[in-house]
């Protein structure tokens, strides 16, 4: 099998990524822009890898190896999950902060992505702790503090180019989902439904939870809708609810993502925006 290692950073010098592509005693390389870089036909010993490994992790630049030949046209579906991985934040947290609970309700956020607490009931005490917040909070979060992550429109762009559907499946809530597949033209969006009335949260979460179960469920549910298997999905997420739905992807990719997925996905994006992906999949 022939490897190719593709070397890119935000902020990544050429002659970085020529210093750390020389570890991997490449056949060719080619410049994939002004900080990509690819190397053809590598040297993948365990010892090189580790080399590429430190020297890239020490210039803040992504090391991915990859069979080469691999390109977006081998996938039909791109996957993502929400909440600190298409967006910036975890909009929990934020509506939380409406409540001066920011930090009660992100610590059990990071536990459960961490996956030292299980999902489901952690969501419940989370959105329990929301009780009586009045509705209008979600679209100041929405409007005040929502940002899509870095390379993140780039990235959509290109897989649509490339014909793949898209579908955002998220632990958090509906509310968010239906505004960003409005905004960024996603094909299926899937999430909990928050419980108002009366113009308030009421602190439940309507119908069943979306955890990593249904999530894993949603890709497989949509790769049938689309007529494909889920060795020809990607999917992109940061925490533990996402490693199921990641373990039947063809190809997974940990997003600025805790320890326990970067050591299971097939590829990290440690540094890079989404639209790292795009260069990977050249």
């Amino acid at each position: 099998m022939t490897i190719n290692l593709v070397l890119q950073g935000p902020h990544a010098r050429l002659d970085i990524l020529d210093h750390i592509a020389a570890l991997a005693a490449p056949a060719r390389m080619v410049r994939l822009g002004e900080h990509a870089l690819r190397c053809e036909g590598v040297a993948a010993s365990a010892e090189q890898r580790q080399a590429v490994a430190r020297a890239a992790l020490a210039a803040q630049v992504d090391a991915t190896f990859i069979e080469a030949g691999r390109t977006l046209s081998d996938f039909k579906l791109v996957a993502m999950d929400m909440d600190s991985t298409l967006i910036t934040i975890e909009c929990i947290d934020e509506i939380a902060d409406m409540q001066g609970l920011k930090a009660q309700v992100a610590a059990i956020t990071e536990a459960a992505m961490r996956g030292e607490l299980d999902f489901a009931e952690s969501l419940t005490q989370r959105v329990a702790l929301l009780e009586g917040l009045d509705a209008s909070a979600l679209q100041r979060v929405y409007d005040e503090r929502l940002a899509i992550s870095m390379g993140g429109q780039a990235m959509l762009a290109g897989v649509r180019a490339a014909g793949l559907k898209t579908l955002l499946v998220s632990g958090g809530f509906t509310f968010f989902t239906e505004r960003l597949q409005a905004r960024l033209g996603l094909d299926y969006v899937h999430a909990n439904a928050l419980d108002i009335a009366g113009g308030k949260l009421t602190g439940r979460v309507l119908g069943g939870i979306v955890d990593a179960e249904e999530k894993m469920r949603t890709v497989q549910r949509v790769c049938r809708d689309i007529g494909t298997g889920t060795e020809r999905a990607i999917v992109i997420g940061d925490g533990a609810n996402d490693l199921k739905m990641m373990g039947i992807a063809g190809l997974s990719v940990a997003f600025r993502a805790k320890p326990v997925v970067r050591d299971q996905a097939s590829i990290a994006l440690n540094f890079s925006g989404l639209d790292g992906l795009l260069n990977i999949l050249a």
